[in-house]
């Protein structure tokens, strides 16, 4: 404990070499913490703006995200109309596939038709057949007509005897 005693009892001597290093030592302290101080501010000052610049970006990238989605939006109604188009064309479609079809089956039917009536048109014995028929149709027409005028006259005699009557 003694040793502890000199040592706070003792005096402290100051020489020139001490109180120059004490200056040097007190200006560069005060230098560093100047510097210390600089170094903060424009840390602090770039940390603003660049919380500044995010948070410009951030509102212009919600702007631009809002009209991303609106466009987005439009285009999925654009497509799904256009689904509705290409469903109702392909049901056209569809239908005029079976009109081919069909026309396709008359035209073989004509086609069919068509080579019947020349071979019966040109065949001698269709030939022969319809101009009995003919012959036929022309007599019975004739003996219609003749009874017609037998009758005719048949009547006209009966009222021509009943007026002289």
């Amino acid at each position: 404990m003694s040793a502890q005693l000199s040592a706070i009892n003792s005096e402290i001597v100051l020489t020139g070499t001490n109180v120059v290093g004490l200056v040097f030592a007190a200006a560069f302290l005060i230098l560093a913490l100047a510097l210390s101080y600089l170094l903060v501010t424009k840390v602090g000052t770039a940390i603003k703006r660049a919380t500044r610049a995010i948070e410009n970006v951030d509102a212009r990238a919600a702007v631009m995200m809002d009209n991303v989605n609106v466009t987005v939006e439009h285009l999925n109604t654009a497509l799904v109309k256009s689904h509705l188009t290409l469903d109702e064309v392909n049901g056209q479609l569809a239908k005029v596939d079976s009109m081919t079809e069909h026309a396709q089956q008359i035209t073989g039917n004509v086609a069919n038709v068509s080579t019947l009536v020349t071979a019966a048109a040109t065949s001698p014995l269709v030939k022969v057949a319809a101009f009995g028929f003919g012959v036929k149709r022309a007599t019975a027409k004739r003996r219609r007509d003749q009874e017609e005028a037998e009758v005719r006259d048949t009547v006209k005699a009966n009222r021509t005897s009943r007026r002289r009557k």
